[in-house]
């Protein structure tokens, strides 16, 4: 969706979830799903991830290139089937 105001393309899709995970790992894991797959050249993709108690954090693809990382199998429980899927 384009936001006119900031003249930015964001996504339209929010979600919601209940998990004692470290916010910066379930944003981690959320968007190296969201990308799995998609052919994302030239576009710039980010999770932002607000907690309940005042956490905020932001996650950008960049940060994904960590050559040790894998997502958590707890965190990855906690994502919707479509995301938790194309992370198998």
């Amino acid at each position: 969706m384009h936001e006119r105001f900031s003249d930015v393309w964001i996504c339209k899709d929010l979600g919601r979830t209940t998990t004692n995970a470290d916010p910066v790992e379930l944003g981690r894991t959320v968007l190296a799903a969201y990308l799995a797959g998609r052919d994302s050249r030239g576009e710039t993709f980010r999770v932002d991830v607000r907690t309940d108690h005042e956490v905020h954090v932001v996650i950008t693809a960049d940060q994904l290139l960590d050559p040790g990382w894998e997502a958590d199998p707890a965190v990855r429980r906690a994502l919707p089937a479509y995301l938790r899927s194309a992370l198998a």
